[in-house]
């Protein structure tokens, strides 16, 4: 009994998590797609500068880059699954 109990309270967790990390995503979700591309252009020039400010030793935010390359990843895979037909795309207002 303790084991199943033990499972269930893993699952929550697991479930609270992906939707904490979910919210960025839902952002980006619901952008138009030309919103999305333009995001992921900003997202990449973004990661330029902090890679070419590294190389110069004016910055030390490692974390900061590995948040902007997770955010250019989702990005790309949003705009992968509109183009396959997974995703769908945002209601127009």
């Amino acid at each position: 009994m303790a084991k199943t109990t033990k499972n269930a309270t893993r699952r929550n967790a697991a479930a609270a998590y992906s939707q904490r990390r979910n919210k960025t995503a839902e952002k980006l979700r619901n952008l138009a797609e030309s919103e999305l591309d333009h995001r992921q252009h900003e997202l990449n020039d973004q990661l330029f500068r902090l890679k070419f400010q590294l190389k110069m030793g004016q910055t030390e935010s490692l974390k900061k880059m590995r948040g902007l390359r997770k955010d250019i990843a989702r990005a790309k895979t949003i705009l992968r699954g509109r183009q396959l037909g997974l995703e769908p795309a945002p209601e127009k207002r």
